[in-house]
């Protein structure tokens, strides 16, 4: 059972979390150790393991929770607005936006494939970061049927998914292309097709 941290705890370890995502963004997961986390963010190897008994493993995880976080986080505060056209295309520029500066390299997904894909706290992590951003899209769109916007016989929840799927193919194939196109044009004809479901019905 894990104990409880106290709040300074808390601000510690979100400390060192935050200290080792920036060490990865930086020079990438292979190359950073232990002590280069505890350089950048003046803990001791105590303090480290304190925190994170299991070592680089424990703490790769966690960065990699931070970094799904973060996923969220940055396309805020519009995806959690979606209640207005205006709103969707903000979105969807936001979106446009993170991706091309994050390019072809992609945190989380180094990180993941480090602590292995089948391990069930990686698997958790993204389960967890899909069925959140799923959650917020479907929000947006039974909004959107309340007030006639999208038709009200869409099953939201079906749509969301897949726009969510669509999106992750486009960034996958950002990462494999270094192109954003695949991305706008999902984005841009969902949208479209949600639009012109409400003025079909």
């Amino acid at each position: 059972m894990t104990r409880a941290l106290t709040r300074k705890g808390e601000a510690t370890r979100a400390r060192i979390v935050a200290g080792a995502a920036a060490e990865i963004r930086e020079r990438g997961v292979d190359e950073v150790r232990l002590e280069d986390v505890m350089a950048h963010t003046g803990t001791s190897k105590g303090q480290l393991f304190h925190y994170f008994p299991d070592g680089k493993e424990g703490l790769l995880l966690a960065v990699a929770q931070h970094e799904a976080d973060q996923v969220l986080i940055d396309q805020e505060p519009m995806l959690s607005n979606l209640t207005s056209w205006p709103a969707w295309l903000a979105w969807r520029d936001r979106l446009i936006e993170r991706y091309l500066a994050q390019g072809v390299k992609c945190p989380l997904n180094g990180l993941l494939g480090q602590t292995g894909r089948r391990a069930p706290g990686a698997q958790a992590i993204v389960t967890g970061l899909m069925w959140r951003w799923q959650k917020a899209i479907t929000e947006g769109i039974r909004h959107m049927q309340s007030t006639g916007d999208i038709a009200p016989d869409l099953d939201a929840d079906r749509a969301a998914a897949a726009l969510l799927a669509g999106i992750q193919g486009g960034v996958l194939l950002l990462l494999s292309t270094g192109k954003i196109d695949h991305l706008e044009a999902v984005l841009d004809l969902t949208i479209d097709s949600l639009r012109a479901g409400a003025r079909a019905a």
